[in-house]
């Protein structure tokens, strides 16, 4: 805020590549945690462990929650929080990271 303001109220952007090394592990991971979720309706659990055994990103999707990243640090209260996850089939992990690949660089450029 450019009026000396400022807001109690801050996004914090956070990128993560994970790269799976045991789809077994993580698919069987993630149909344990569904099928442990009671708030689930049968219907909701079926396409749920359907969709995860289908796609190792969906089931990190499932396994991560943004809750947790932030549950610790004191002073802070989550307001909001969404996240996906998508296969990178044009990754390169040998590659030098660069911040205007990822487009952090335009949104630190917009806050300034």
């Amino acid at each position: 805020m450019s009026n000396g303001e400022t807001s109690r109220f801050v996004r914090l952007h956070v990128e993560l590549v994970m790269e799976v090394t045991d789809a077994g592990r993580l698919t069987g991971a993630a149909a344990d945690h569904i099928g442990g979720d009671p708030s689930l309706p049968d219907d909701q659990r079926q396409q749920a462990l359907d969709t995860v055994r289908e796609d190792p990103a969906e089931a990190l999707a499932h396994l991560v929650d943004p809750f947790d990243l932030v549950t610790a640090v004191p002073g802070t209260e989550l307001a909001h929080a969404s996240w996906s996850s998508e296969e990178m089939t044009d990754y390169d992990p040998d590659a030098e990271w660069d911040a205007a690949e990822w487009d952090l660089a335009d949104d630190r450029a917009a806050e300034a």
